[in-house]
């Protein structure tokens, strides 16, 4: 069974600002990309509106949904959140460890919603550092910033 490969990437003009999100997924000889925009948003919230798009794709997915998949992020936050500090979220009442309410709290329930019906491992990739499909899903982020 082939591993489903999908990169996200997300970002904004000043934060807030104007975003855009985009993912790329590859599967067998498949490809599918999307994006999209906000006139107004944060940069953590378009990174996060990447991966939940692309999950959500795979969902819909009957025969996509059974497969392991492998998502790049070059957002530290996203990755970190949620393969580590999410359980201690839910536990501590969305609260932070500084006891600070969680930023984006609507948004990580729903990644986390989707990516638990989900075969999900978690890869971080450094930005800007020459990776094809990364650099491919910048490229779609601002031109969905162009746009606005």
């Amino acid at each position: 069974m082939e591993t489903i490969i999908i990169y996200t990437d997300g970002g904004c003009r000043g934060n807030p600002g104007p975003g855009g999100w985009a993912y790329i997924l590859k599967v067998d000889s498949i490809e599918k990309s999307r994006s999209g925009g906000d006139p107004y948003t944060t940069n953590n919230k378009m990174e996060l509106t990447a991966v939940i798009r692309s999950l959500e794709t795979v969902l819909k997915d009957s025969e996509l949904s059974k497969k392991a998949i492998e998502l790049h992020t070059d957002s530290q936050y996203v990755k970190n959140g949620i393969s580590s500090w999410i359980n201690n979220w839910i536990r501590n009442g969305w609260m932070t460890a500084a006891k600070k309410p969680v930023k984006n709290k609507e948004l990580w329930i729903e990644l986390k919603e989707v990516s638990d019906k989900l075969n999900v491992t978690w890869k971080w990739v450094k930005g800007h550092a020459g990776d094809s499909l990364n650099e491919t899903c910048d490229q779609m982020v601002n031109e969905e910033m162009n746009k606005l």
